[in-house]
C-alpha cells in the first residue's frame, strides 16, 4: 500500500499536467483565446510524460497515451464545444444524443494527441533529449494526420493559433500551416527540456530554439514591410454580400421572397460602390437556381444592367443520374447574364451534409434530414473572371491546404470562399473558420474574398492582414481593392513536404528504436534526427554536447544489459 502511494501521487500529477496542457491549446484559439498561449501549450504535456525514468512508471507508452488523451479532450473540448449545440438546435436532436455525438468527435480528435503522447514516450526509451528535439516533428505527423484520416478535420492545427501574428504566420508561405505548427510546438519542447534538466546543453537548445523563432520573426517581418504582392498582378474591384439570413428562416417558404430581394437589393449597393465582382454567400439562393428560371432570370437581369459578375452559392440538382444527384454549389455568372461556370463543393461536412455509414449511423439521420444527402464534386475547377482564373473554396474546404493549393496551381490568380456560418450561432466557430481561411492568403500568396452568410466576411491580403471585415449577425456589403496574382508561393511549389518529412522522421525514429532498443550504444540515427531540427543547435555547441547531457541517455534496458 505505501509503495504504491507515490506512483498513485504522481500519476495525480500527470493527469493535472495533461489537463493543464488540454486547457492551454484551447485557449491559443479565437475567440477567447491567445495566440502567446500556444507556445507553451504542450509544455505541461511534454513534462508529465518526460519527467520521470521509464523504469518507474509500469506501462509508460500506454501512460503517456492516456495523457495524450486526456489533453486532446480537454483541448478539443474547448474549441469544438460548438458541435453539440449545432445538432441540438438544427438537428432536431435530444440534448442527450447531441452531447453524445460531439463527445465521440472530441474523443476521436482526442487520439491524435494520445498518438504523439504515445511516439514521444516511445523515442524517449532510447533518448529523452531527442525525444525532445522530435517532438515537433511528431506533432506535425499527427495533425498530417488528422487532417487525411477518414476524409480529414484539419480544424484548429496549432499553427493557426498565429494567424493574426503576422511576422510569425509569413512562415506559412513555405512549409504551410504545418511549418508554423513545428515552429510554435518547438518552443514547448524547448521549455520542457530546461525545466527536466536545466543544464548548459538544455539552455543551449533552448537559446537556439529562441533564435530561430526570432530569425523568423525578422524574416517574416521584412517581407511584411517589403509587400511585394500588393504591387503586382492586375487590380480588381470586389464586394462581398453578408446578407444575414437566420438558419431557421433560410428555407422557409414565407421567406424566400424577402431573402431574395435583399440580396438584389444589396447587390445594386455593391455595384454602385465599383465591384465588378460581387460574391454571395454559401447556398444564398432559398430556390434551386437551374429549376426556379423566374427568379434566376432576375439574377441574370441584374448582372446585365450593372455590368457585374457574380459568384453565388446554391444547389444543384443533376437528374440524369438515378437516383438525382444533389451538389452544394458556386455559380459564377458573367456581365452578360450567362453562366461562365459552376463549382460543385468536393469537401462535404459529415453529419451535415452526408452520413458517413448512413445503415450503421442510422440515429443522426435527423441532423441532415433537413437538406439534400448531398454528393461530392469529381474534384477542382477554378471559375473564369475577365480573361484570368479564380478559385473557389465553399465552406469548410478552405480549410483544407492541400485542396486550395490545388485550385491555385490550376490557375487560381484569387481566392475565395463563400460558407454560411449561420449555424454556428454566437460561438467561437465563425472566429475560427475566418482565422484558418486567412492563413490560406499566406500560403498561397493570394489575395482571398470570404463572404458568409451572418458572417465573418472579408478581404485579406497576400501576407495576412485583415483589409475588411464584417460583424456578426448584421447585413453588410464590404467593398475592397485586389489584385489578381501569379506566381507561385514557395509552399505553392512544394506543397506539405516539410509535413510529410515530419511524418516519416517520426516513423524512421520509432523503427530505429525498435530494432535497436536493446543495444547499449547510443541511437545514431535517431541522435542525427532529432539534431537536423535544429541545426544551428548542433554546429554552435556539437550534438555530442547535447547527447552528453543528463536528459540524453541510453534506455534502461540497455543500461541494465551492461
Amino acid at each position: 500500500m505505501t509503495s504504491r502511494r507515490p506512483l498513485r501521487d504522481g500519476r495525480r500529477l500527470d493527469y493535472t499536467l495533461a489537463l493543464l496542457a488540454g486547457t492551454l491549446l484551447a485557449a491559443s484559439f479565437p475567440r477567447f483565446g491567445h495566440p502567446l498561449v500556444a507556445w507553451l501549450a504542450l509544455a505541461p504535456l511534454l513534462v508529465a510524460i518526460l519527467r520521470r525514468d521509464d523504469r518507474s512508471v509500469p506501462n509508460q507508452v500506454r501512460h503517456a497515451s492516456v495523457l495524450g488523451f486526456i489533453a486532446g479532450t480537454a483541448g478539443f473540448g474547448g474549441t469544438v464545444y460548438w458541435i453539440a449545440p449545432v445538432v441540438r438546435t438544427f438537428g432536431g436532436l435530444p440534448a442527450p444524443l447531441a452531447v453524445l455525438i460531439a463527445g465521440a468527435l472530441v474523443a476521436y480528435l482526442a487520439l491524435y494527441p494520445a498518438l504523439f503522447a504515445a511516439a514521444v514516450s516511445r523515442i524517449a526509451r532510447r533518448s529523452r533529449g531527442a525525444a525532445l528535439l522530435l517532438a515537433p516533428a511528431v506533432w506535425v505527423g499527427t495533425e498530417l494526420a488528422r487532417s487525411h484520416l477518414f476524409g480529414g478535420f484539419p480544424w484548429v492545427l496549432l499553427g493557426y493559433s498565429q494567424t493574426s501574428v503576422l511576422p510569425i504566420a509569413q512562415l506559412a508561405s513555405l512549409f504551410g500551416v504545418y511549418g508554423v505548427s513545428a515552429l510554435v510546438a518547438s518552443v514547448s519542447a524547448g521549455v520542457t527540456h530546461v525545466l527536466l534538466a536545466p543544464s548548459w546543453a538544455a539552455f543551449a537548445r533552448a537559446a537556439s530554439v529562441g533564435a530561430v523563432v526570432a530569425a523568423c520573426w525578422g524574416w517574416g517581418s521584412l517581407r511584411l514591410q517589403a509587400g511585394t504582392l500588393t504591387a503586382a498582378g492586375s487590380p480588381m474591384r470586389v464586394a462581398v454580400v453578408q446578407g444575414n439570413v437566420r438558419q431557421e428562416d433560410k428555407w422557409d417558404p414565407a421567406q424566400a421572397n424577402a431573402i431574395f430581394d435583399r440580396y438584389l437589393t444589396m447587390t445594386l449597393d455593391a455595384a454602385q460602390q465599383g465591384a465588378g465582382l460581387v460574391i454571395w454567400p454559401e447556398s444564398a439562393t432559398p430556390f434551386v437556381f437551374e429549376d426556379d428560371s423566374a427568379r434566376s432570370n432576375r439574377i441574370r437581369d441584374l448582372t446585365r444592367s450593372e455590368g457585374v459578375t457574380l459568384l453565388f452559392g446554391s444547389v444543384q440538382v443533376d437528374r440524369r443520374q438515378t437516383p438525382a444527384a444533389y451538389y452544394n454549389a458556386a455559380f459564377l455568372l458573367r456581365p452578360d447574364g450567362g453562366t461562365a461556370g459552376v463549382y460543385r463543393k468536393v469537401r462535404l461536412v459529415p453529419f451535415g451534409e452526408y452520413v458517413p455509414l448512413a445503415r450503421l449511423l442510422f440515429f443522426v439521420r435527423p441532423v441532415v434530414e433537413g437538406a439534400a444527402d448531398f454528393s461530392p464534386g469529381d474534384g477542382v475547377t477554378t471559375l473564369p473572371v475577365d480573361g484570368s482564373a479564380i478559385a473557389t473554396a465553399i465552406c469548410y474546404e478552405i480549410v483544407y491546404p492541400a485542396l486550395v493549393r490545388e485550385s491555385v496551381r490550376a490557375g487560381g490568380r484569387l481566392l475565395t470562399t463563400i460558407t454560411n456560418d449561420a449555424w454556428f450561432g454566437d460561438s467561437s466557430a465563425p472566429h475560427q473558420h475566418f482565422t484558418q481561411a486567412a492563413m490560406r492568403a499566406v500560403e498561397q500568396g493570394r489575395y482571398l474574398v470570404r463572404s458568409a452568410n451572418t458572417g465573418i466576411s472579408g478581404i485579406v491580403d497576400p501576407y495576412g492582414r485583415v483589409l475588411a471585415r464584417s460583424a456578426l449577425f448584421e447585413p453588410a456589403v464590404l467593398a475592397g481593392d485586389v489584385r489578381l496574382l501569379g506566381g507561385l508561393t514557395v509552399y505553392g511549389r512544394i506543397g506539405d513536404v516539410f509535413a510529410y518529412g515530419c511524418a516519416l522522421l517520426t516513423i524512421s525514429a520509432l523503427a530505429s528504436g525498435l530494432r535497436r532498443r536493446s543495444s547499449r550504444r547510443p541511437d545514431v540515427f535517431v541522435n542525427a534526427c532529432a539534431a537536423s531540427l535544429i541545426p544551428s543547435a548542433s554546429v554552435r555547441y556539437g550534438w555530442n554536447a547535447v547527447a552528453r547531457s543528463s536528459i540524453v541517455r541510453p534506455c534502461p534496458t540497455a543500461r541494465a544489459a551492461s
